[in-house]
């Protein structure tokens, strides 16, 4: 069975200016990415604009990731891990979804959000992830993310799924709430040969380190791999100190994400870096000119140009 871990970047989707998906770009951006250290690549989450491409634009997207990669390495010796992002909004278009990554291949598992706009009570989630789990040949990690979404799956109902669902194995938590990435670990302890928590804010990697999670899923690491893999590498070692450093050196850049519509600090930071990954599809908009040269000095500062 997959158990996620380390720094898996929830990789930028980089569009041309008349908002084509630059396969070319994607392809450097995945060996830039593993060449900094990551351990692992995750096209297709909310970082790389899932919900802006076509099934033709993410199956090629698929591919395009898994072949940059395909042989490599990370620290570990271990290949670099592949987490395909199958989110929607209805439990039959996720399923259709993950039939498309299934027949790409090469994907360790599949990263499945809540679904959005609509309000489903736990009953109702646990329905949705356990139907999903039972059409999937991948293993799935769920996906928290009540900021974007407004939906949360209760720490009680995570642990119904982990211990009736094999093949779900694992949650990513985006929700910003320590509390609730606890008691995820806390209530899923019994199953923790198979069922790992994942962090999804990128402020509290090293803290959830300590309690327990496995890895991190972090926007900020397409910008700043290194430093982001530093955390994990580091604590790994036992060299606590550098990993906080390391998590302390990040924060400035993930608390900027908060300048403009989200993931376009991300892109921006990228471009700034000589990576031309473009701008978010519209309606989301560049920073203005005040916001860059914020980003700029944060970069400056953080040593990344």
């Amino acid at each position: 069975m997959y158990h996620p871990y380390g720094v898996i970047p929830p990789i930028i989707t980089p569009f041309t200016a008349d908002g084509r998906v630059d396969y070319t770009a994607l392809a450097l951006m995945s060996v830039h990415l593993v060449d900094h250290g990551v351990h692992g690549l995750f096209p297709f989450g909310t970082t790389g604009e899932f919900y802006a491409v076509s099934d033709e634009e993410f199956v090629k997207g698929l591919e395009t990731v898994r072949d940059a990669v395909k042989g490599k390495t990370d620290r570990y010796g271990k290949p670099i891990q592949l987490i395909a992002g199958c989110s929607h909004i209805t439990t039959r278009e996720v399923i259709r979804l993950i039939k498309l990554a299934e027949q790409v291949g090469g994907y360790d598992a599949v990263s499945v959000l809540t679904p959005m706009f609509v309000s489903q009570t736990q009953e109702e989630l646990y329905t949705y992830y356990k139907t999903i789990a039972e059409n999937s040949s991948l293993p799935v990690l769920m996906y928290n993310n009540k900021p974007k979404t407004n939906v949360t799956i209760a720490p009680e109902t995570v642990a119904r799924l982990a211990r009736d669902c094999p093949n779900i194995i694992g949650v990513k938590d985006s929700t910003g709430d320590m509390t609730n990435c606890e008691e995820y670990l806390r209530l899923t302890m019994d199953v923790r040969e198979k069922f790992n928590v994942i962090m999804g804010r990128d402020t509290m990697i090293y803290a959830a380190l300590h309690y327990g999670c496995s890895g991190a899923v972090a926007s900020c690491a397409n910008v700043a791999p290194r430093v982001v893999a530093d955390i994990y590498d580091k604590f790994m070692d036992g060299d606590y100190k550098g990993a906080l450093e390391a998590q302390y050196r990040l924060a400035p850049l993930r608390i900027a994400c908060g300048m403009g519509t989200f993931p376009e600090v991300i892109k921006e930071g990228l471009v700034m870096q000589g990576i031309p990954v473009g701008k978010c599809l519209d309606p989301i908009a560049e920073l203005t000119e005040g916001e860059k040269a914020k980003l700029h000095q944060v970069l400056v500062d953080m040593e990344l140009i």
